[in-house]
Formats: structure tokens, C-alpha cells, sequence
């Protein structure tokens, strides 16, 4: 009699309602797939190879293959959530076992500054140089800095702004005799920026613009730029020359001049960076700030127009030292160390995995996953790049189980397991008749 045909539908049912009660029970683990069932039918071999008209022998479960759609994305406060959008997977070690795999974003730092999960395995990425220039190549447990960021003395500074056409001559006779630092009728505007020397230390340098007659045969207009360091003149212009002071410490010369032509607009002179050596001084604070030499100053795109004086843009690449103040990671996977004094930099990059065949992988627990035959060798890469997905930070991936979904499929599991002990139970009656045949 029939009934290994209905006691294979009692098997296989019951994987099913396994297989979907593992998918409930994970509705609510982030970077977790729902598996399915996947049944084949099965048919007794003829002892030529061939039958007429065959019955099937029931069913088998043919595989449990997990299903790798994408997961909904939900946002957290915690800037180590990472999520996935698209393909690949976060690749994770212990240094000692083979690499696993993972769609769990949910990471920490641990005592040593790396990057880890909940099983306490490091997250895999390219490292980055003191500089923050990031060094691909072999992929190893990324560690975040600790240290703060040494200072950066000033090299280059850039200016932009407009000087007023309208403005009156106050150049003494024209020529530019000198400024009272104290006395603006002496000059017509002046700025201030900060920069840094080699300690880190602030510097506030000053410049002051005075107009002069314009050329009678030209009708250009030249500037005249003085310069102060924390409220010190500048010792030598930008030519290297020295410049004398009066009885009351006020220069006599320019540190430098800026010529426009007659109808305004960019300046005739300079046409490119000009020196300039900031002298040793004291600060607001009272300490002794280092000379800085050699820094490029440009001021090639200044105007003059008919407008108000108004300074637009400021450049200069020196900085105080700061503290690690916060860790940025971007869709791209780059971790940017971010501090106290508004700097940041690369403290390296994450790199992810993807397979040619995601369904080969093996399901190890806690989220991860194998690389077995079946799935083919892990081709890696940087979030964005090629087939690779982004990632987005303080965010995580759901599980991509379908509860109304499940619930359903749960109801015709359990159909089909009450239809199959149905066919035993009938096969079972038909069975006690014959054996009650006299």
C-alpha cells in the first residue's frame, strides 16, 4: 500500500512549517533572509531504466535556499549602524579562522580602537596613512584613531576681495609715506585673518589698504599694503627688503602694493604669489609665536570697482593642533575622523564582498555566512564601485521576511500536512477492509 507517499508529505510539511517558523522567529534580526523550502517529487527506478505510466513515491526536501532580496533600511542614532543598499556583504575575521560574511551593520569599537560585532569579530577594510590617504590593497581589521592631529603650520594663504574705486586718496602726497596703525584716517580698510605657526599657535595678521594717486599717464591706481603680526609690523617686504618703522613703531614703507588698471577690475600687478615672512611676536594670550617664512600670499584675484569694500573669500591651510572629536562614515565607506579644530581626515576605508552565487553560501549562525564551492571565491571592492551596493551610516538593514507572507504560507503548510495524514488515515482503512475480507 501507498503510504510512504503520504508519510514523505508528513516529512516535507513538516520541514516547511520549520523552515517558516525559522523565518517568523527572525522577522526582527537586521541583515537576516528568509529561507524557503524547496521540494522535488520522487519516482522508484524501472529495472530497464524506463516505466509505463509511473507513480511517484512521494516528495523529498530538495533544499533550504536563502533568499537575498534587499532588507528595508531603518535609521538609528548610532553612527556605527551600517547598512547595505544593494549588494554585497561586510566581511568580517578573528585573524585566525577563515573570513565570514555578513549583513548585520550592527558594529562597536571595542577596548583597542577596531571595529567589531556582537560575536566580537573585526570589520575588514583598507587602512589610511598619517596623511589620511587611504592604502588599498589586502584587506585588514580596520582600528580607529585615538591620537589627536598635530598641528600644521601656514603655507599659503588666499584672498579675494574688492577695494572701492570711489574711495578717497589717503596715501600722504600720493606716494604712500607710511600708516598710523592708530589713526584709520590713515588708510582706507583693513582685514584680519588667523594663521598658525609651527606649534599650532594663532597668529591674527592684519592688513591695511591705502589708496594712492592715480598714474596721470595710465590712470592706473596702485594700493598700498601694509601688515601687521599680532599687531607688530612685518620686519621686510615682499621683496626681501627691510622695512624702517617711525619714532612710534608704525611702518614708513609698504609691506607690498596692488596696481588695477584704469577701468578697475583684476589687478595688473601682482600676476602671481607673493612672499611673505611673518615675524616672531606675542599673542592675545601673551606667548611667544614662532616666525613663519615663506609663506605665498595671493592676491591676484582682487578687484577694484565702484562697490564697497568687502573682503569674499579667505584661504590658508595651517591649523591648530585638535582632539578626536567624532567619526563620520560615508556612503562610499570611507571613515572620516573628524576634530575639535574643525579638521578631518581619512581614518580609513570599508570593504565589502559579493559572490556570483550568494545562495551557495553557508549559514554558520549569528548573522553570517560561509564562502563555500558552490558560491565561487569573493570578488571585493569599495562601497559604489561596480555591482556593489552603498552604505548608509546610522541606519540598518531589516530582515527581508514577509510576515503576512509567512502567515499564509503557514496555513497551507498546515493544510497540506493535515491532507497528507489524511491519505494515511484513508490508506489505513482501505488497508482493515481487506484485511477483514473472509
Amino acid at each position: 500500500m501507498g503510504f510512504q507517499q503520504g508519510l514523505s508529505g508528513l516529512n516535507a510539511a513538516s520541514k516547511n512549517l520549520e523552515v517558516i517558523g525559522n523565518n517568523i522567529a527572525n522577522a526582527n534580526t537586521y541583515g537576516g533572509k528568509a529561507s524557503r523550502a524547496e521540494f522535488s517529487d520522487v519516482y522508484a527506478s524501472a529495472l530497464n531504466g524506463a516505466g509505463a505510466n509511473p507513480v511517484g513515491i512521494g516528495t523529498k526536501l530538495a533544499a533550504v535556499s536563502q533568499q537575498f532580496t534587499q532588507g528595508p533600511i531603518t535609521t538609528t542614532e548610532n553612527p556605527l549602524d551600517l547598512a547595505i543598499n544593494g549588494s554585497g556583504f561586510f566581511q568580517v575575521s578573528d585573524g585566525k579562522n577563515p573570513v565570514e560574511y555578513s549583513r548585520n551593520g550592527q558594529f562597536k569599537v571595542d577596548r583597542s580602537g577596531y571595529v567589531i560585532n556582537n560575536n566580537g569579530l573585526k570589520l575588514l577594510g583598507y587602512p589610511a596613512d598619517g596623511t589620511g590617504v587611504i592604502q588599498p590593497g589586502l584587506a585588514q581589521p580596520l582600528q580607529l584613531p585615538t591620537a589627536g592631529i598635530a598641528p600644521q603650520v601656514t603655507k599659503t594663504i588666499g584672498m579675494e576681495f574688492n577695494l572701492d574705486s570711489r574711495a578717497a586718496i589717503t596715501a600722504p602726497g600720493g606716494t604712500g609715506t607710511g600708516i598710523k596703525l592708530n589713526d584709520p584716517s590713515t588708510y582706507n580698510n583693513a582685514t584680519s585673518m588667523t594663521i598658525y605657526d609651527a606649534k599650532g599657535q594663532d597668529i591674527a595678521v592684519t592688513f591695511y589698504f591705502q589708496k594712492s594717486t592715480p598714474d596721470p599717464t595710465t590712470g592706473q591706481t596702485t594700493w598700498n599694503i601694509y601688515a601687521t603680526a599680532n599687531g607688530k609690523p612685518m620686519e621686510t617686504d615682499s621683496a626681501g627688503n627691510a622695512i624702517a618703522l617711525d619714532a612710534d613703531g608704525n611702518p614708513t614703507t609698504p609691506y607690498t602694493t596692488i596696481t588695477f588698471p584704469k577701468t578697475g577690475g583684476k589687478p595688473v600687478l601682482p600676476t602671481a604669489a607673493i612672499n611673505l615672512d611673518v615675524p616672531a611676536a606675542t599673542n592675545s594670550r601673551g606667548a611667544a609665536t614662532l616666525d613663519i617664512l615663506g609663506i605665498q600670499l595671493d592676491i591676484t584675484k582682487a578687484t577694484e570697482g565702484g562697490s564697497s569694500f568687502a573682503v569674499t573669500d579667505v584661504k590658508q591651510d595651517g591649523y591648530a593642533p585638535g582632539q578626536l572629536a567624532g567619526i563620520l562614515i560615508e556612503n562610499t565607506g570611507i571613515v572620516t575622523a573628524r576634530y575639535s579644530n574643525g579638521q578631518s581626515k581619512p581614518a580609513g576605508q570599508i570593504e565589502l564582498a559579493n559572490f556570483r552565487n550568494p545562495q551557495g553560501l553557508q549559514p554558520v549562525g549569528g548573522n553570517m555566512w560561509a564562502r563555500t564551492f558552490a558560491s565561487g571565491d569573493a570578488v571585493v571592492g569599495t562601497p559604489g564601485d561596480g555591482n556593489m551596493g552603498v552604505l548608509q551610516s546610522g541606519a540598518l538593514e531589516e530582515s527581508n521576511v514577509d510576515m503576512t507572507g509567512e502567515l499564509v504560507n503557514m496555513v497551507t503548510a498546515q493544510r497540506v500536512y493535515q491532507a497528507n495524514a489524511q491519505s494515511i488515515k484513508t490508506l489505513d482503512q482501505v488497508l482493515q477492509t481487506l484485511v477483514n475480507l473472509r
